[in-house]
């Protein structure tokens, strides 16, 4: 990561901090696994999760005060308001590591949307700064705010989030200067105009299917027991039935591989057999880490499609767009991984950024009483953390099971749908072996 790369590393801890043995868990994750997937296919031999049509309906109390206007205005003007602060700290603020806005973009925001979401649904629907800032545009401009000029093309799908976070996982993981105030605020600037500018012209659905970071919040918040059924109604529910509803559409295989890819990637740069490899190379390291993102997104996304296209000739659903109908079962694997290599990132750098926020302007302020307060590293042990770790990753994968086996006996015969879980099977032990390997390599 290019954040200070001694400020904001990752993969605090490793195998020496293990509970048990790297290879018995290894060993363990693969059997949970396979258990579940046996399991499933003798127990669960009917489709039981229900998307959009289940969860229990929340009291009529607090579905009011959910989408009652004054909370929703509160909640738009927090999201500009922490916006236009970050903003005056990029440019006014200290230079160098001084500078709490990296801090904030790839720590607070980047890593931060994920338990948010988690906890409460899509929370960055509600705070986009993008969305507030096209209805005053769309009002100035008389344009119709809701469907633009034109119908947004459906093709277009999820390519423009998918795009739209590879920049920045680009500017995270490869860029050479991408902990740079000067570039996180071209990157931003450049970044909203493109989508108010699409806004515009389709409307504010664009959001929904073209801002990243706005369908990353959305597919990690239908892990969250907070959901809305089909009706609007405001429920709690399996989480499961939540990630049931994402997809398919265009590009939600690109997205699901930019967001599980990167990820792998950014443990796989922090192996020294990366830095030995770019440092052989007769390139500029930005063009190494460059190819090697786009490789490791590539590989995700192919082994996917390899995988879920050999269910669907088992299940003889060949013309089905079996891919985009299975790519939901990668959400908890996205998370569980997230979760794995984001946790002790969050939890210390979340610290420092604590500290630099309360002098943002170097100052001498103590706007939150942390001022010259020192990262506590002892809250959480070296040993808890890998606990954490193994845990995330291996729950994800056997939550993905459960996912993709309801959806294969939805698509197909329950024999046919057991049998053509076997590659994709086979895919996620992979996944589960190279990501506990990639997490504790060192």
């Amino acid at each position: 990561m290019t954040v200070a790369a001694s400020v904001l590393a990752h993969g605090i801890g490793g195998r020496q901090n293990l509970p048990l043995p790297f290879e018995l868990l290894v060993q363990g994750a693969v059997l949970a696994l396979l258990v579940s997937f046996l399991g499933l296919g003798l127990l669960w031999r009917t489709p039981r999760l229900r998307a959009a049509a289940a969860g229990r309906v929340l009291p009529l109390p607090v579905q009011r005060a959910a989408d009652s206007a004054a909370v929703r205005w509160v909640l738009r003007v927090l999201g500009l308001a922490v916006v236009g602060f970050v903003t005056v700290v990029a440019v006014l603020g200290p230079d160098g590591s001084r500078n709490p806005t990296p801090y904030v973009v790839y720590v607070l925001f980047w890593v931060g949307l994920v338990p948010l979401s988690l906890l409460f649904g899509p929370v960055w629907r509600l705070l986009n700064p993008l969305r507030t800032i096209h209805s005053l545009l769309a009002a100035v401009a008389r344009v119709p705010a809701e469907r633009g000029l034109r119908p947004l093309p459906r093709p277009l799908g999820y390519w423009p989030a998918a795009l739209s976070l590879l920049s920045f996982v680009w500017l995270e993981l490869a860029a050479t200067d991408g902990s740079s105030t000067t570039v996180l605020l071209g990157f931003f600037a450049a970044y909203a105009t493109v989508h108010l500018s699409a806004a515009l012209v389709f409307g504010r659905h664009w959001f929904s299917t073209g801002d990243g970071f706005e369908v990353y919040s959305t597919m990690v918040g239908t892990l969250s027991p907070l959901g809305r059924r089909d009706d609007g109604r405001l429920v709690l529910r399996n989480p499961l039935d939540g990630a049931a509803t994402f997809g398919p559409a265009p590009g939600i295989v690109a997205l699901i591989a930019v967001l599980l890819g990167s990820t792998f990637f950014d443990s796989v740069s922090g192996a020294p057999a990366w830095t030995r490899l770019a440092q052989g190379l007769d390139i500029p390291v930005v063009l190494t880490a460059t190819l090697g993102l786009l490789v490791v997104i590539a590989a995700v996304a192919a082994s996917f499609v390899v995988a879920t296209l050999l269910a669907g000739q088992i299940g003889q659903q060949g013309r089905q767009p079996i891919p985009g109908l299975l790519a939901h079962s990668v959400i908890p694997i996205i998370v569980g991984y997230v979760v794995a290599h984001y946790f002790s990132l969050l939890l210390f750098e979340g610290q420092r950024a604590a500290i630099l926020l309360s002098d943002p302007l170097d100052t001498g302020a103590n706007l939150l009483g942390t001022a010259g307060a020192a990262v506590d590293y002892g809250l959480v042990s070296v040993t808890a953390i890998a606990l954490v770790q193994v845990v995330a990753v291996v729950a994800g994968h056997v939550l993905a099971v459960v996912s993709a086996h309801d959806r294969a006996v939805a698509l197909f015969p329950l024999t046919q749908a057991v049998v053509g879980q076997l590659p994709l099977m086979a895919l996620m032990a992979l996944y589960t072996i190279g990501g506990l390997t990639l997490l504790f390599a060192t």
